[in-house]
């Protein structure tokens, strides 16, 4: 079955790249509603952007979806990972400016906040899309691919020049509530002159040394070092759980990512639904639900509806 949100949640904080405040609240939505976020601070064109692959446009640093009226809302990565990682295909997300509050630079406050209200069964099938063969796309070094799978599956490697990261590869089925288990609480993270950089270029104005991991060389900088020794493989993968759901349904594929980003994500995406071939369209059974994200993790405070 389709699921949403149990009730409204509230998140407040600031943007990582405006530094500015925000206000976001996610609702409930019907069967069908898909992920949809509303700019309630524009006014005269249409406020909505539904986060899907097709109204993603180019950006280095994080996910940014615009609709016709120019109207976006930028990093939001990490509520959609959240999303899809708890197995939730509905809902408004209202925000009263252009970016996606960072909080502490992972996916877990939005996680712990969802669980805490639990989620609604809709009465309406639930799709999933089925990769057929094997896509992939490719930017220099970096390799992004989609292969048939009975579930999401997650496989990504990254290197780093910085010993605090180096070369590390983590591979994960997505099933059972192995976002939540694995992966919610990685924070993003940069080396710190990249922070100088952006910052000369007024961006990562809201960053802090508490809300990403930054590294120099082999020293890690943040307070408190790091939650997980392989945390930067397993925030890239939480990103990628967040750019996958933009598919607008959830995935039965492997994910390969080697020094992949945002952009290369989207960009198979892109290259997935081209090829009519390499995909369908398919209802899922209770067993194949069971397999897919985030089946479980929230049964205790589920209602029917």
């Amino acid at each position: 079955m389709q699921t949403t949100l149990g009730a409204s949640v509230t998140f407040v904080g600031i943007g990582l790249h405006s530094g500015k405040p925000v206000r976001m609240i996610a609702h409930p939505a019907p069967a069908g509603h898909g992920i949809v976020f509303r700019r309630t601070d524009v006014t005269g064109v249409d406020p909505r952007i539904p986060a899907l692959w097709d109204h993603v446009t180019p950006s280095k640093l994080c996910t940014l979806i615009v609709n016709a009226d120019g109207v976006s809302v930028s990093t939001i990565e990490h509520i959609m990972a959240a999303l899809a990682g708890l197995g939730i295909g509905n809902a408004l997300i209202e925000i009263d400016g252009p970016e996606v509050p960072i909080l502490d630079g992972s996916s877990a406050p939005f996680v712990k906040a969802i669980r805490r209200v639990g989620l609604r069964r809709l009465d309406a099938d639930l799709r999933a899309i089925r990769v057929l063969h094997p896509v992939e796309v490719r930017e220099g070094e970096a390799v992004a691919r989609l292969e048939p799978a009975p579930t999401l599956e997650i496989d990504f490697a990254i290197d780093f020049a910085d010993a605090a990261i180096g070369k590390q590869a983590k591979s994960l089925k997505m099933a059972n509530g192995a976002f939540v288990r694995e992966l919610m609480d990685s924070r993003t993270f940069c080396r710190q002159a990249d922070v100088d950089f952006m910052r000369a270029n007024g961006l990562a104005l809201g960053g802090t040394y508490e809300n990403a991991v930054v590294v120099d060389g082999a020293e890690v900088l943040s307070p408190g070092g790091l939650r997980h020794a392989d945390e930067a493989v397993r925030h890239k993968m939480l990103d990628a759980m967040g750019d996958l759901a933009l598919a607008g349904a959830p995935l039965m594929a492997r994910y390969v990512g080697n020094r992949a980003g945002h952009a290369l994500t989207n960009k198979l995406l892109r290259a997935l639904f081209a090829d009519p071939d390499a995909w369908i369209w398919e209802t899922c059974s209770p067993e194949q639900a069971h397999r897919l994200p985030g089946a479980g993790v929230l049964r205790g405070s589920m209602a029917a509806r």
